[in-house]
């Protein structure tokens, strides 16, 4: 879990029926509080949330994550396709607020679930320029989740061997990118190899952990 200026606001909760893989050493995604990503609210920002993170005291505000993604023309069609409320108007979206690419306002990190074991299918960054949000990241190679992680996006992908389950992977990498003016650049990685204890018992790290 992402400590020192970590600030994280938003998160759908699952419904009975979307069970996540599981919890443990290896479940790499952050604490969420709060389900946010439910369908009729605009893109656009609306509405003052508590302080920026950082300490600042400036006021952000949230967005409709969904109708973010859906007005990406950078976000693959068959994610889009596959975004659909697990139950109701819940959509399987987890939406992080804070500051990684230094601009004045809080960036937005929307990382993308599947309903039936929330495996992360995409994860990006949104960077507010003049009055919009710009997608400056995206990896949709899953599973993948990325978080900020002290002013850093952290990104963290399971390796599978041959004969992995999907829920117990060989190892995982973690990978730190680092705003550079323009883009992103991997900043470091780290790699780690699970021992094979008790048939390796822990889960993937790109999973949201629900409860």
């Amino acid at each position: 879990m992402s400590a020192g200026t970590v600030v994280l606001v938003g998160t759908v909760l699952f419904a009975a029926g979307c069970s996540a893989a599981g919890t443990g050493l290896r479940d790499g995604g952050p604490a969420r509080t709060e389900t946010v990503a439910k369908s009729g609210s605009p893109p656009a920002p609306a509405g003052t949330a508590p302080s920026a993170p950082g300490g600042s005291g400036k006021p952000y505000q949230k967005v409709d994550p969904v109708a973010l993604l859906m007005a990406d023309p950078k976000v693959n069609p068959q994610v889009k396709r596959d975004l659909k409320p697990c139950t109701g108007k819940e959509y399987p979206v987890d939406v992080s607020y804070g500051k990684v690419t230094g601009g004045p306002a809080a960036d937005i990190v929307v990382n993308v679930l599947s309903c039936a074991d929330a495996l992360g299918r995409g994860s990006y960054v949104y960077r507010a320029e003049d009055g919009r949000y710009e997608n400056v990241f995206s990896d949709e190679q899953p599973p993948v989740y990325a978080e900020i992680d002290r002013g850093d996006l952290v990104v963290t992908k399971p390796v599978y061997g041959k004969s992995d389950p999907l829920a117990y992977p060989s190892g995982e990498d973690v990978v730190t990118y680092r705003w550079d003016g323009e883009r992103f650049t991997e900043h470091d990685r780290v790699h780690t190899d699970y021992s094979n204890i008790d048939g390796g018992a822990l889960p993937a790290p790109a999973v949201s952990p629900r409860g």
